[in-house]
C-alpha cells in the first residue's frame, strides 16, 4: 500500500530539511530558527485553504493532492521569504496560484483542458440541496475558468476568501490600485454573466 498524502508530506519535510545526507543549507538555516514548527502550523491551519482554492484555479480532483503536496513543497522552499505579521493566506495563495499556473500549462502542453471540480456538499445535506450546492458550484467554476487568470486570482481572494485589497496586492506583487481595477472589471463580468439567469427565474 502506497503512503498517505499525509505520509508523504512527513517524507518530503524530513528528505528536504535534514534527514537527508546533505540537506538543503536554506532549509537547514530556517529549521535552526524554528522554521520547522512555522512550516507544520502553516500546513494544519490552512490546508483546507490550499485544496479548496487550487480547485478553484482548475485542478482536477485526481491531481489535487499532488498539487496541494507541490504547494506545501514550495512553502517549505521559501520559508526564509515569508514574513511574521503578514498575511499567510496572501502568501498561499500566490504559491498555489503559481503551481495551478504550471499544471494548467503542462495539460495544455499535453493537448488537453483542465475540467473544474465541482465543491463537496455536507454529506447531511438532503438530496435536493446537493443538487443546489453541485449545480452552483459548476456555474461559478465555469465562469472561474471564463475569465482571465489575472482577473480569476483576485475574485477568488477578495469574494470568496474575502481578503483586503492591501493582501491581495501583497501577495500578487500588484498595485493596489490594479487590484480593485481588475475586481471591478471580474465583478461587471460575473453580473452580466449571472443577472440574466436571475431575471429568467
Amino acid at each position: 500500500m502506497g503512503l498517505s498524502f499525509d505520509e508523504r508530506m512527513v517524507v518530503g519535510l524530513d528528505a528536504a530539511t535534514g534527514s537527508s545526507t546533505e540537506p538543503r543549507p536554506k532549509v537547514a538555516l530556517a529549521l535552526r530558527d524554528g522554521q520547522r514548527a512555522l512550516f507544520e502550523s502553516l500546513y494544519r491551519e490552512h490546508f483546507d485553504f490550499v485544496f479548496r482554492n487550487l480547485r478553484r484555479l482548475g485542478i482536477r480532483d485526481e491531481q489535487l493532492d499532488d498539487a496541494v503536496q507541490d504547494c506545501f513543497m514550495v512553502v517549505l522552499r521559501r520559508l526564509g521569504d515569508y514574513r511574521l505579521g503578514t498575511s499567510p493566506k496572501g502568501w498561499l495563495f500566490a504559491i498555489a496560484v503559481r503551481v495551478a499556473s504550471n499544471y494548467r500549462r503542462r495539460q495544455r502542453r499535453k493537448g488537453g483542458l483542465l475540467s473544474l471540480s465541482e465543491e463537496h456538499p455536507s454529506v447531511e445535506a438532503s438530496p435536493y440541496q446537493r443538487a443546489v450546492v453541485n449545480d452552483a458550484a459548476r456555474q461559478l467554476h465555469a465562469f472561474l475558468d471564463s475569465v482571465s487568470e489575472d482577473k480569476r486570482a483576485v475574485f477568488i481572494m477578495a469574494e470568496l476568501e474575502r481578503l483586503s485589497g492591501p493582501e491581495i496586492a501583497a501577495a500578487l506583487n500588484i498595485k493596489l490600485n490594479t487590484v480593485y481595477s481588475r475586481l471591478r472589471l471580474v465583478r461587471r463580468d460575473f453580473v452580466d454573466r449571472f443577472a440574466p439567469m436571475r431575471e429568467t427565474r
